[in-house]
């Protein structure tokens, strides 16, 4: 039989990626899509049931990245954007000792070709616009079923991509393309659309859910409730300014060729609308960028002297947000990210 992510023998052309073997019927993702569906279905039909939740953990996009046929073709490969990342990667490297042995991966040195990099991307937005596609046939069949103006629906990611940004592929370390993950809010009765700038993070989606049920949100809950942004153009009181994040980079490897314990492979970032300031364990030096000046985080300002006070106080902002969640529990590489909240009718 064929195996997980097979291709089809040939392509459909030399800017064409080849086509999972099977059709766009028989993928993961119209599977789990045609799951909920059927689920939501069944509990609309009982009326012992006052409501329904559902959860639909969609893989897509995700290596293997391989789309299936239309998808695969969606995006031309020439036509797709380039990527953000200093001339080649040995220089993309020299910017901090961790990165240079992340980029120094078989993974990451994969994309140094140039035609295998822009099938790769176009298989990526293929697989993107099966789950769009996918997505738009779930909320077409709640509408059909006359419970499109009662659902809340959240969409988010777990984390981003760096596809070639950066020399880097996946997710890992304190880029934004890694964090920086979309979040599509619609609730019911709301604003007809919008975009809040505001920093969120994932700990602010179930305290949305549980204030749109008008349901007491635990106190020990970190995140914030969403509603007022979906309701009204005020950004609450006392809103957050800067989203925070901590990488777990621990791996053998990386120990060695750093020279470090496996307790000091961390960084801790705060990342804000005007700078980044990206602090590492074991004596390694920080990083600061200027993200007004460079938004592509392509020039570290850590070594210049004129960037010293600025350093400082976002360190010194770092520390005390760290100090005020000493007892939490930091997860690796998702807790913290700044998105760009959009509010859809």
């Amino acid at each position: 039989g064929a195996t997980y992510g097979q291709k089809r023998s040939s392509s459909d052309g030399p800017d064409v990626p080849r086509a999972l073997l099977y059709d766009a019927a028989h993928t993961d993702t119209w599977f789990l899509v045609q799951s909920a569906i059927d689920y939501i279905e069944g509990a609309a039909a009982d009326a012992n049931r006052p409501g329904w939740v559902v959860h639909l953990s969609l893989r897509a996009p995700h290596p293997p990245w391989v789309a299936a046929a239309p998808y695969h073709q969606r995006y031309p490969a020439h036509a797709l954007p380039e990527c953000v990342r200093q001339p080649d990667a040995d220089r993309e490297g020299a910017v901090h000792p961790w990165l240079s042995v992340h980029l120094a991966r078989g993974r990451n040195r994969s994309h140094e070709d140039p035609r295998r990099h822009r099938l790769l991307q176009a298989s990526y937005y293929g697989l993107m616009a099966e789950v769009d596609d996918n997505l738009g046939r779930l909320f077409d069949r709640i509408k059909a079923l006359g419970e499109w103006d009662e659902t809340l629906v959240v969409f988010t990611s777990d984390h981003g991509e760096q596809m070639g940004d950066h020399w880097m592929y996946g997710k890992a370390g304190f880029f934004d393309e890694s964090y920086h993950v979309p979040l599509i809010v619609r609730r019911p009765g709301g604003r007809n659309s919008g975009r809040v700038s505001a920093f969120t993070e994932h700990v602010d989606i179930m305290p949305t859910m549980l204030d749109w049920l008008d349901v007491a949100v635990p106190r020990q809950c970190d995140g914030h409730s969403l509603n007022p942004f979906l309701v009204g153009d005020e950004q609450p009181e006392g809103w957050r300014d800067a989203a925070h994040w901590q990488f777990d980079f621990r791996d053998p490897e990386v120990e060695v060729a750093l020279g470090i314990p496996q307790e000091d492979c961390l960084l801790d970032v705060i990342r804000d609308a005007r700078a980044k300031y990206v602090h590492f364990a074991a004596g390694l030096p920080p990083l600061f960028y200027d993200l007004k000046a460079d938004p592509g985080e392509l020039v570290d300002l850590s070594a210049r002297r004129d960037a010293a006070t600025r350093m400082s106080e976002y360190a010194a902002r770092l520390l005390s947000w760290r100090m005020r969640h000493a007892d939490k529990t930091l997860t690796h590489y998702r807790v913290s990210r700044e998105t760009g909240l959009s509010v859809r009718p």
